[in-house]
């Protein structure tokens, strides 16, 4: 998954956020309930306290203290209701307390009692030595001049009963709230960002030999469509460009060519002339040796300009890679021991592609004359042809500097050569690995330079395989 796409950081955002609103309203929503079943409870509790005072305390000289207990006990039936019920004489003694719940849940005695004249109704929270959690309220009751206290109690189990179950339908109902919600909205970016995956396909198949082909316009009426017709109008620019570019490389190439000829011609027969002074002589090899690298760029200018422009005659024959690149790799064998330089090649299996083999061969020529050249003596290269995910893949690997990260991506521009490796003692013109990348792209293949970490660097051929092979691996 690549979490840099757009869709990926939409749906991640969108889920974010979702996540945070679900979290906010959970919260929000689980402390307005614990608020309102807090409240609910001290409100019973209150009212309770309340009536006991006002309908019994209150008589209480009139009517005596048995019978206030009596009616307490039938009214409210605390054990049975799991209520805490407890009336306190003015002197701070115990009137009355009810006993111990049905569920013995909490033991009454274990509540305290509070001195101090208390003028107005309280609120507080207890808690008993069985670790039960008591909401307890203290009401006045004036009769005369004397002060009694009610007192009434619940315990909060069952409103944290309510908060817990409250709490497992959210653990258990948003999540799947929220994938339900998060799957939508991924198919929402997905449908969303359809055109852009239709605009992106077609784009790939925009090469430097596909000029002509163009981006599909999504009548949107939107940013997309806008960006497609912006884009179709650069691509025809680009290729108005390449192809005057094209041309003007190839016309100036093809001229060269001659007067090259005969500047080369001309040289060589003052070089046969042995009555020439001796710096005359090695200025005119200089200036043999300078005409002949000039030839070689031309004719580099000229391949490159020619399979840029589709304009290489290239032969499609099936044939097997494994095979050319053990056979090239035993020709370049020479210059390899000349350097000391191990030169190994591992192919097992046959691997068929379809393509020009003289151009194929040229890639592996290059690669290889790269790799000796860059590879000091006593070191070693490596070649390997394999099938890697339906393509052909020939890799080239050697033990020498590797190249410079800052150059890397620039290996294949021509005429580039970094100036940590370019030296007067390497020979080259900048244009082999140009040229070896024009091949790869005109067989649909693809290159690819590597540093390795434990030295030198890689250069990795994807080339398509044939359709027999294909079907023959997948069988």
């Amino acid at each position: 998954m690549n979490t840099r796409s757009i869709k990926f950081r939409l749906t991640a955002w969108y889920a974010g956020l979702l996540f945070v609103a679900a979290l906010a309203f959970g919260s929000y929503t689980y402390e307005r309930l614990s608020h309102y079943l807090s409240n609910d409870l001290i409100q019973s509790l209150a009212s309770r306290a309340s009536r006991i005072g006002t309908s019994l305390v209150a008589d209480i000289q009139t009517t005596g203290e048995q019978y206030v207990i009596n009616e307490i006990k039938a009214r409210y039936a605390p054990e049975l209701n799991g209520r805490f019920i407890r009336v306190l004489r003015p002197n701070s003694s115990i009137l009355y307390v009810s006993g111990i719940p049905n569920d013995n849940s909490f033991d009454p005695k274990d509540v305290p009692i509070i001195p101090g004249a208390t003028a107005e109704q309280t609120t507080r929270e207890e808690v008993t030595a069985s670790g039960v959690k008591l909401m307890v309220v203290s009401d006045p009751c004036f009769v005369g001049h004397q002060r009694y206290i009610i007192e009434t109690g619940g315990s909060e189990a069952g409103m944290h009963a309510v908060l817990i179950g409250f709490t497992r339908t959210l653990f258990f109902g948003l999540p799947l709230f929220a994938g339900i919600a998060i799957f939508g909205g991924y198919l929402l970016v997905k449908w969303a960002l359809s055109p852009v995956q239709k605009i992106m396909g077609a784009a790939q198949e925009i090469t430097l030999h596909h000029l002509d082909k163009r981006l599909p316009v999504v009548e949107t009426g939107d940013e997309i469509e806008r960006l497609s017709n912006t884009l179709n109008r650069m691509v025809s620019r680009l290729e108005k460009s390449f192809r005057h570019n094209s041309r003007f490389t190839a016309d100036a190439s093809h001229e060269l060519r001659t007067p090259l000829t005969i500047m080369r011609g001309e040289l060589e027969t003052l070089l046969m002339d042995r009555s020439l002074p001796q710096d005359v002589s090695e200025m005119l090899g200089s200036l043999f040796e300078e005409t002949e690298r000039l030839s070689r760029i031309v004719e580099g200018l000229l391949a490159l300009s020619r399979l840029d422009a589709g304009e290489t005659r290239m032969n499609r024959d099936r044939f097997d890679l494994a095979a050319l690149a053990a056979t090239t790799a035993e020709q370049m064998c020479l210059l390899a021991e000349e350097k000391n330089i191990a030169l190994a090649c591992e192919t097992h299996e046959p691997v068929e592609v379809e393509g020009d083999q003289s151009k194929l061969k040229q890639v592996v020529v290059n690669l290889l004359d790269n790799a000796i050249k860059y590879t000091p003596e006593g070191g070693k290269i490596r070649l390997t042809v394999d099938e890697r995910h339906g393509m052909a893949r020939l890799s080239i690997a050697d033990t020498g500097p590797g190249i410079p990260p800052a150059a890397l991506p620039h290996v294949f521009e021509r005429f580039f050569r970094a100036d940590e490796v370019r030296s007067r003692e390497v020979e080259g013109i900048g244009l082999g690995l140009s040229i070896v990348q024009s091949i790869c792209t005109a067989h649909g293949g693809s290159i690819n330079a590597e540093n390795l970490p434990e030295g030198g660097c890689r250069f990795t051929v994807d080339i398509p395989l044939s359709d027999k092979h294909s079907k023959m691996t997948h069988a």
